[in-house]
C-alpha cells in the first residue's frame, strides 16, 4: 500500500512475521493467478450480487457454507449490507476454525454498529489466539462499545504488537462515538511512544485529535515530544492537531515554531488549525509567513483560518501582502478579512475595487472566490444575491449562496436584514437549482440562524421536492426532508433510500485485471492509480465505464480541502452534480491512508460519478465510503492540486509502458 507503513528494516525484522501482518488490511480472497480477477467464480459473483442487492435472506445461508472462501466472502458482504439480522450468525462465526472467517466476521460485526455484539466480542477476545483476529475484534469492539466495552478496551493488555495496534484503533473508534474514559485517553497518549508500531501511534494520534471534549493539558509534554520528533509526518500532523486541546501560556510560541520548522506541509497546516482562540498578535508573524508557504494547501488553510478567526487581525499587513499572492482562493479569503476588519469609511473604495476585479475575472472559480470575498461587508448583501440569481456558471451561484450564509453566521449580522435573508433562501428554493435548493434547505434549519419564525407556509419546500429527479438529486431530497421535519417540530425521519437501479456490470468487471492501472492526466502532472476491482467491483466497473465515455475529460477538481481530500468527477463543477443512477456502497476492510481513492456520496448507497483522493490518513472515512483505487505514483501532483485545476483525460493502462485509451 502506498506510503502505508513507515517502519525501518531493523524494526520490521525485530517484530517478525506476526507484527508485520498487522499492517495488512483484511482482504477478500484472491483468485488463482491464471485468472484476470476472482470473479470468474460464479459463486463469488452471486455473493457480490446479493451484497449489491442488500439481500440478507439469500446471503445468510452462505455464512454456513462448507467452503472457507465463501463463508469469508459472505461475512464481508454483511459489512456493506449492515443488516443487524445477521448479527447472531456473524457472532457464531467468531468460533469458526478458519482465521480468515473469524477476521471477516469481526469486521462485519463492527460495521453493523450493534451493541448486541459487544459481550460476545469481549468473550471471543479472551479465547482468541491469532494476533490478526485479536486486532480485528478490538477494533470492532470500539465500533459497538457501550461504557462496558470502552472500559474493557482501556484495561486490555495486548499480548503482541498486532493486538496493540488493534487496541489503538478500538480506542479511536470508541472515541468517535464518545465512549471515552480518562484511562483510555491516558492509554492513547502512552501509545504515542516511539517504540510502538506505526499504526498504533497513528490510531492513538487520531483518537487525541478527533475525539471531542478532551482536555489534553496534562499531557502537554508527551504531545509536544510526539509532535516534534515522531518519524512519521502522518502521526505528527494528527498530534499537532490535538494540541488545540492543550491550555498553555506558550501555546502560540510552540505552534508557531512547528508552523515554521516542520518539513511536511501537512504538519505545518495542522499547526495553523490548532491556533484557534489564540491572540492574533502572538501568531501574526507565523501566519503571514504561512500565507506564502511553498505548498498551496498551507496557504489556503491559513487564509481560511483567518476568515474563521478574524478578531484582532490587522488589515494593513494583509493588504501589503495581497499583490504578492497569485492563488484566487487565498486572495479571496484575505479580501474577506480586509473588508470585514476595515473601517466603514474605507469600505466603499475597497468594495468598488473588488467588484471590478470580480467583473473582470474570466475563470469561474476566480469569480466565485471574489464574490465570496465581498461577503466580508454586510453592505454587499444584495449585490451578492443578485449575482447569485443571475449567474451562468453553477460554481458562481453556489459560492454566492455560501457567501450569504457565511455573512448571516457572523455574530454582528444586522437584525434588520434577517427577514430579507430568509426571503432570499425562499427564492433560492424556488429556482429549482439542485445546489441552491439543497443549500437553502440546510440553512433554513440551522439552529444558530433561528429562521423558523420567518416561515409560516412550508409549501415552497414541498413543491421544490416534487420537482427533484431521483436518484440524481438524492442529496437535495435528503436536505429538504430534514428541513421539513425541523420546521414541523417532528423527529428527524430516516434518510430516504435510493432505489436499486444500477446492478454491477459483471461483463465488464470480469475483464478488469487485479493490477489495472489508470493514468489520470492533469494540468499539474500525471497521477497513476491502481484499481481495486476485487474489493469494489461495482465502483471500479462504474469508473471504467465513465472513463471509456470520456466523462471525466476536461472536468475541474471542484473541491480541495487542505490535508484531507482532492475531489473531482462533477460535470457541474460545484459538487452538486450527480448522474441519473446510483451505485451501492462497497465497504471492504481497507483503510484510508495517503493517496486512497474513494467514492463521494450523500450517504450510503448514493454514489455515482464523484470521487476523491486523500492527502493523508483519514480513518474517520473507513467503512463509510467505498475505497476503489489507490495512487501508486504522482502523489506529489495530488499535493499541489488546487480548486479549478483540470483533469485533461483518463487512460486505462494495459501493461507497463503500454497504454490503451479509455475511449
Amino acid at each position: 500500500m502506498n506510503r502505508h507503513f513507515k517502519f525501518s528494516l531493523t524494526l520490521a525484522l525485530a517484530l517478525g512475521a506476526l507484527s508485520a501482518c498487522q499492517h495488512l488490511p483484511l482482504r477478500r480472497a484472491k483468485a488463482p493467478e491464471a485468472t484476470i480477477n476472482k470473479f470468474s467464480d460464479n459463486t463469488l459473483r452471486r455473493l457480490y450480487t446479493l451484497q449489491d442487492e442488500r439481500n440478507t435472506t439469500e446471503l445468510l445461508p452462505y455464512l454456513s457454507h462448507p467452503a472457507t472462501q465463501y463463508r469469508t466472502e459472505a461475512a464481508l458482504a454483511f459489512a456493506s449490507v449492515q443488516d443487524t439480522l445477521a448479527v447472531p450468525a456473524l457472532l457464531h462465526l467468531l468460533a469458526d476454525s478458519a482465521v480468515a472467517v473469524r477476521r471477516a466476521a469481526a469486521y462485519a460485526l463492527g460495521q453493523t454498529g450493534s451493541a448486541r455484539a459487544e459481550q460476545e466480542v469481549m468473550r471471543a477476545l479472551k479465547d482468541e489466539q491469532n494476533p490478526a483476529v485479536q486486532a480485528a475484534l478490538l477494533e470492532a469492539l470500539g465500533k459497538v462499545a457501550t461504557p462496558a466495552g470502552a472500559t474493557f478496551l482501556n484495561s486490555y493488555i495486548p499480548p503482541n504488537p498486532t493486538a496493540k495496534t488493534g487496541q489503538a484503533w478500538g480506542l479511536y473508534r470508541a472515541g468517535l462515538r464518545q465512549q471515552v474514559t480518562q484511562q483510555g485517553t491516558a492509554e492513547a497518549v502512552h501509545l504515542l511512544a516511539a517504540d510502538n508500531p506505526y499504526e498504533a501511534r497513528l490510531a492513538a494520534a487520531h483518537y487525541l485529535a478527533r475525539t471531542s471534549k478532551l482536555d489534553l493539558t496534562p499531557y502537554r509534554r508527551d504531545l509536544l515530544t510526539a509532535a516534534t520528533s515522531d518519524e512519521s509526518p502522518e502521526v505528527r500532523m494528527a498530534v499537532v492537531q490535538s494540541l488545540a486541546k492543550v491550555r498553555a501560556r506558550d501555546k502560540a510560541q510552540f505552534l508557531s515554531n512547528i508552523l515554521q520548522s516542520d518539513p511536511d506541509y501537512r504538519v505545518r497546516l495542522s499547526a495553523v488549525r490548532a491556533m484557534g482562540g489564540l491572540e492574533y498578535a502572538g501568531i501574526e508573524q507565523a501566519v503571514l509567513a504561512a500565507l506564502q508557504d511553498s505548498n498551496i494547501n498551507t496557504a489556503v488553510a491559513t487564509a481560511e483560518f483567518l476568515v474563521a478567526n478574524p478578531n484582532g487581525v490587522a488589515v494593513a499587513p494583509l493588504a501589503k501582502l495581497l499583490p504578492q499572492l497569485q492563488d484566487a482562493r487565498v486572495r479571496g479569503n484575505l479580501i474577506w478579512v480586509i473588508l470585514h476588519n476595515s473601517q466603514p469609511q474605507s469600505k466603499t473604495f475597497l468594495n468598488n475595487r473588488y467588484k471590478q476585479q470580480y467583473r473582470n475575472a474570466r475563470n469561474p472559480y476566480e469569480k466565485a472566490y471574489l464574490l465570496r470575498a465581498l461577503s466580508g461587508d454586510f453592505g454587499n448583501y444584495q449585490y451578492i444575491a443578485d449575482e447569485m440569481f443571475a449567474a451562468q456558471e453553477p460554481v458562481v451561484a453556489t459560492t454566492a449562496m455560501d457567501a450569504l450564509i457565511l455573512m448571516r453566521q457572523q455574530p454582528d449580522f444586522p437584525k434588520r436584514m434577517e427577514e430579507a435573508f430568509a426571503d432570499i433562501l425562499r427564492q433560492a428554493v424556488g429556482t429549482g437549482d439542485v445546489a441552491l435548493v439543497g443549500m437553502a434547505a440546510t440553512a433554513i434549519r440551522a439552529p444558530k440562524l433561528n429562521l423558523r419564525p420567518y416561515y409560516r407556509d412550508y409549501s415552497f419546500l414541498a413543491q421544490a421536492q416534487l420537482k427533484l429527479q431521483l436518484p440524481r438529486d438524492m442529496e437535495t431530497n435528503i436536505e429538504i426532508e430534514k428541513t421539513l421535519d425541523y420546521l414541523n417540530n417532528r423527529p428527524e425521519s430516516a434518510a430516504p433510500q435510493n432505489p436499486f437501479t444500477h446492478p454491477i456490470d459483471w461483463d465488464l468487471a470480469r475483464t478488469i485485471p487485479t493490477d489495472q492501472q489508470v493514468a489520470l492526466h492533469t494540468e499539474k502532472g500525471t497521477i497513476t492509480l491502481q484499481l481495486l476491482v476485487e474489493d469494489a467491483p461495482g465502483s471500479v466497473a462504474n469508473f471504467v465505464e465513465l472513463a471509456r465515455q470520456d466523462f471525466f475529460d476536461s472536468l475541474y477538481f471542484h473541491r480541495v480541502v487542505p490535508n484531507f481530500v482532492v475531489q473531482g468527477g462533477d460535470k457541474r463543477g460545484d459538487g452538486w452534480g450527480s448522474s441519473d443512477y446510483s451505485i451501492r456502497s462497497e465497504l471492504a476492510p481497507l483503510r484510508y491512508m495517503e493517496g486512497y481513492i474513494g467514492m463521494a456520496s450523500a450517504g450510503k448507497d448514493t454514489e455515482s460519478n464523484q470521487w476523491f483522493i486523500t492527502h493523508s490518513p483519514a480513518p474517520h472515512l473507513d467503512g463509510r465510503y467505498t475505497i476503489f483505487a489507490k495512487v501508486i505514483s504522482g502523489m506529489e501532483v495530488v499535493h499541489q492540486l488546487e480548486v479549478g485545476d483540470r483533469m485533461l483525460d483518463v487512460e486505462l493502462k494495459q501493461a507497463v509502458n503500454k497504454t490503451v485509451s479509455a475511449r
